[in-house]
């Protein structure tokens, strides 16, 4: 294995997909700013996701209305004024 070019800062990271409910736990590097506290008591950084193994039709053979009205109008809200808005395929 090649030295210095992995991640030094792996640990124990809460996966929460806030769609079904559902947590899970692993290592990993991700940066997050929440932390949670574990089933074994202990507190570990949370990683929030919108979709994982638990909510995809794929992996659970049911469909599932997923909000992403909110998204959509926060991303046209913050380009609506940029040099961008309004302009068409192919201008």
């Amino acid at each position: 294995m090649k030295k210095d070019i992995h991640p030094d800062n792996y640990r124990m990271v809460v996966f929460k997909d806030f769609s079904s409910g559902d947590s899970f736990i692993t290592r990993s590097c991700v940066n997050t700013k929440d932390t949670i506290t574990w089933e074994d008591g202990k507190e570990y950084p949370l990683a929030k996701l919108e979709i994982s193994s638990f909510s995809h039709p794929f992996f659970t053979g049911k469909m599932k209305f997923v909000d992403t009205a909110g998204r959509i109008d926060k991303f046209n809200k913050k380009f609506a004024n940029s040099r961008f808005a309004g302009q068409k395929k192919g201008e």
